[in-house]
């Protein structure tokens, strides 16, 4: 069986994503960037157009690791489905809630001589509850800071998965209480293949109907297809067998060919792509153990805090760079390489002081706490300097 919980080749693949995703957002959000379009557009509209595709990346990889946690064989070996996702949205918030309070405070010191639509208003009560609930997507809040509803689908994703793996065991171990253990035993190799049925017809309802309407793109069950073959390509990789692992690879070219048979997505040949990847490298054991390249690496192993900090950092070089060379094509881009790599130093220390130390819940409860109560804070100063 492949070990996929540290694998240098998925850390990696997450460097590039979380580095195109940076860039996106300082493609996507000037003005530094429409300045530096001037000397080279077609970079930047590529940026803007194609790099925001590598959630995508970040989406599969997502569920190739919650599979690989959950349940590597298809079958969960977890009791309890809502205690797990309360150990998820711990995971996700304490790190989380950090970074939102630095872009509420970043975005309060540009707001007075930084007039530009990257910068949001003044947060209110409500919209900090959601934000700490990670509901600001579903109650149709703006969001506080970009990619911010990934962490919100990413925590949704999880707990959906916990209750589709979840599902099949305990229906097997009612079984096993009425029927006895012997008789369950017939019914096991059932139970298993079962949860990975289940978790099929997820992502076969989600490329097939959901992900069709972007009304749904604030719940789970829109980004499920791409989550879901990210799990049934971590099934193809702890396969025992080739056969089985080629059984995976052709059911997940086949979710994905119907996919994009019925309307293209670009996104979804990426992320199909991406699944029948993992299933095809990992399988050799030559890359899977592949040492990977250092700075990459690291990259991707601080890829969370990265994404969660880059976009205060990206707003506070915009807002510096625009107010002292506002026309300065040489600026722009100097500005748009250093925002990069701060954000790259930003990431780095939020990850070394809050994510990778295991929290608790009264950590989680404290920062999100911290979170609402810095907001209001803030609000209220400014609307006294007014």
């Amino acid at each position: 069986m492949t070990q996929v919980h540290r694998s240098a080749l998925i850390d990696c693949t997450k460097g590039l994503a979380c580095a195109a995703i940076v860039w996106h957002h300082l493609a996507f959000y000037g003005p530094m960037s429409d300045v530096a379009h001037q000397s080279m557009p077609d970079v930047i509209d590529w940026l803007n157009e194609y790099a925001r595709m590598a959630v995508q990346v970040f989406l599969v990889l997502g569920g190739f690791l919650a599979a690989a946690s959950l349940a590597p064989r298809g079958h969960a070996r977890f009791d309890n489905p809502w205690s797990k996702s309360a150990q998820r949205f711990v995971r996700l918030v304490v790190p989380y809630a950090v970074a939102l309070v630095v872009a509420v405070l970043v975005q309060a010191a540009v707001r007075p001589w930084f007039d530009h639509p990257s910068v949001s208003a003044d947060p209110g009560l409500w919209q900090l509850l959601a934000h700490a609930l990670l509901l600001h997507g579903v109650l149709g809040e703006e969001s506080l800071s970009a990619g911010v509803w990934y962490v919100a689908i990413d925590f949704q994703l999880f707990v959906l998965s916990c209750l589709l793996l979840a599902g099949v065991s305990g229906l097997a171990a009612r079984l096993r209480l009425r029927w006895g253990a012997g008789a369950l035993a017939r019914c096991w190799p059932w139970a298993i293949s079962g949860a990975q049925a289940l978790v099929v017809a997820g992502v076969a309802l989600s490329l097939l109907y959901f992900n069709l309407d972007a009304q749904w793109d604030m719940w789970a069950w829109y980004f499920f297809g791409a989550y879901g073959l990210g799990m049934l390509a971590c099934w193809g990789v702890q396969s025992p067998r080739t056969l089985g692992a080629w059984s995976w690879a052709l059911l997940i070219a086949a979710l994905v060919l119907a996919a994009l048979a019925l309307e293209w997505r670009p996104r979804i040949a990426l992320a199909g792509a991406t699944a029948l990847a993992l299933v095809l490298v990992m399988r050799q054991p030559a890359l899977a153990r592949w040492a990977g390249w250092a700075p990459l690496k690291r990259l991707g192993q601080i890829s969370y805090s990265v994404f969660l900090v880059h976009f205060a950092v990206c707003v506070l070089v915009n807002a510096v760079e625009s107010y002292f060379w506002p026309q300065s094509v040489v600026a722009a881009e100097l500005g748009m390489a250093l925002a990069f790599a701060l954000s790259i130093a930003a990431g780095h220390l939020l990850y070394e002081r809050v994510e990778r130390h295991v929290p608790t819940w009264q950590a989680a409860l404290r920062w999100q706490a911290g979170l609402v109560g810095t907001g209001l804070l803030t609000t209220a100063l400014l609307a006294g300097l007014k």
